[in-house]
């Protein structure tokens, strides 16, 4: 059995259950994770040289890049005539709202925050996935968590870091 045979049946329906959840659309991320897999195949080489546990990780970061090059790619290619009425609220503007605050993180606390909070992973786990002391999983969340809170109430804090001063 290959290296990306082996990947494949350990990795795959957990890749897929993980991405569906970041993109919220199954067919994205069926596409997204037989694109990593291709990208496996042409990497086999450097793969074989990686640890387990490193390759499941990389695995994990290139689902993730290639999530972030097609969702910055459709940011650019849309038109905003679709927006809805002033005081208008749908699922969809919320959809945006939400995938906008969450690219305000930086990639690593994107990726922790949207295993931890929305698909129930715990530090350890998100620690063995990514070869993280589960102390650095909790910081980063920590970290993710504030930066959220300041954007959602950027008044707060402002006036939070002038007390501080």
């Amino acid at each position: 059995m290959s290296i990306i045979e082996e990947l494949y049946d350990i990795c795959q329906k957990e890749l897929l259950k993980w991405c569906s959840a970041m993109t919220r659309d199954p067919l994205t991320a069926e596409d997204l994770v037989q694109e990593a897999f291709l990208r496996a195949l042409t990497n086999a080489e450097m793969l074989e040289s990686l640890r387990p546990q490193q390759r499941k990780a990389w695995l994990y970061r290139t689902v993730k890049n290639l999530y972030l090059d097609r969702y910055r790619r459709a940011s650019f290619e849309l038109i905003l005539d679709d927006l809805p009425e002033k005081g208008q609220e749908t699922q969809e503007y919320a959809k945006v709202e939400a995938d906008q605050l969450l690219f305000l993180l930086p990639p690593k606390e994107r990726i922790l925050f949207v295993m931890r909070y929305f698909q129930g992973y715990n530090a350890a786990e998100l620690g063995n996935i990514f070869a993280m002391p589960p102390a650095t999983v909790r910081s980063c969340l920590s970290r993710a968590r504030k930066r959220l809170r300041a954007a959602i109430r950027p008044e707060r804090f402002q006036k939070g870091e002038q007390n501080n001063e």
